[in-house]
């Protein structure tokens, strides 16, 4: 056998359907009860076209969040803002009540008027009625886990304060309507601003292979013990393209946004993957990502994609 043929191998080690406790691990979010597989779901994608109206097929969707728990993902990230409404609706039919150790991680700062359009929702007063919202449609006394979700430059971080928000939010813990609190979209800084408001538990950005952006913030979180969630693992409106990424995945027989996952869980053990989907074959193959194997030599190969961006843009 080639040592070609032997890297392969002992990389690939198994992409059979990944099953209940092999999701790449599990990690603990700080100071809380609660301990997720490290492969989650994300499911902004089960509302209609753009993130907006219903799912093309509600019963698929229904399917789809059963058999997220039946394989044992045990953390689905949502919004209100998502549909609107109608994504918080469905997992409420597909789930409740929910089951035992099931963590429910919402976001507030947002909003989806009638046009469809992305708008931020970001005073006191939205913020308190995004809450009761998230509680109303999912059914819930308390919601396990909220993202201030600073709405930026579009899709960017953009500096500034957000302790307006995240004391909002703080006040709604101390209500009894919010357990824990986490952020995303932001900043180092913004980071950094937030906890000395309140205990943050976990950090949402966008980050994949091609961007990397984050990776001082997530070696860092990860020293104090803070999960790091990028959201757009797979590239989001914009799947990730590469010819290295590519022929790896060639490579170890796998699809390339396995890989893509794959590196990610790699990256850090405090990055935890929300990957969505409104395909029961593509979520099969997300979750099969976790029995991805990568050594050092292919971890450096896809390293390289980033270092492409980067020169690309420069």
């Amino acid at each position: 056998m080639s040592d070609a043929t032997t890297k392969s191998s002992n990389e690939t080690n198994s992409l059979a359907t990944a099953k209940r406790g092999t999701l790449g691990g599990s990690f603990t979010f700080p100071g809380t009860p609660f301990t997720v597989q490290r492969i989650g779901y994300g499911a902004m994608q089960l509302s209609g076209p753009g993130i907006f109206g219903p799912p093309r097929d509600p019963e698929a969707a229904v399917a789809i969040l059963r058999e997220v728990v039946a394989a044992g993902v045990n953390h689905i990230d949502t919004s209100d803002y998502y549909g609107p409404h109608l994504t918080n609706k469905t997992i409420r039919e597909a789930l409740h009540p929910y089951p035992a150790g099931l963590v429910i991680v919402t976001k507030l700062g947002g909003r989806r008027p009638a046009d469809g359009s992305w708008q931020a929702a970001t005073s006191p007063a939205e913020l308190i009625a995004a809450t009761h919202d998230n509680l109303r449609n999912l059914g819930l006394e308390a919601l396990d886990i909220v993202n201030y979700r600073s709405m930026g430059a579009g899709l960017g971080t953009a500096e500034g304060s957000i302790a307006e928000q995240v004391t909002v939010l703080a006040d709604l813990r101390r209500q009894g309507l919010i357990r824990h609190i986490g952020v995303s979209n932001v900043t180092a800084a913004q980071v950094a601003e937030a906890q000395s408001i309140t205990k943050i538990v976990c950090v949402q950005n966008n980050y994949n292979l091609a961007y990397r952006h984050d990776d001082g913030l997530i070696d860092d979180l990860a020293r104090h013990g803070i999960p790091y969630v990028p959201f757009f693992p797979l590239g989001g409106f914009t799947p990730l393209q590469s010819s290295i990424l590519s022929n790896v995945a060639a490579r170890l027989g796998s699809t390339p946004m396995q890989v893509a996952l794959a590196w990610l869980l790699h990256r850090s053990p405090n990055i935890l993957l929300i990957p969505g989907t409104s395909s029961l074959a593509h979520l099969r193959e997300n979750l099969a990502a976790a029995e991805l194997k990568l050594s050092a030599e292919t971890l450096a190969e896809l390293d390289g994609i980033a270092a492409g961006a980067k020169a690309v843009a420069h």
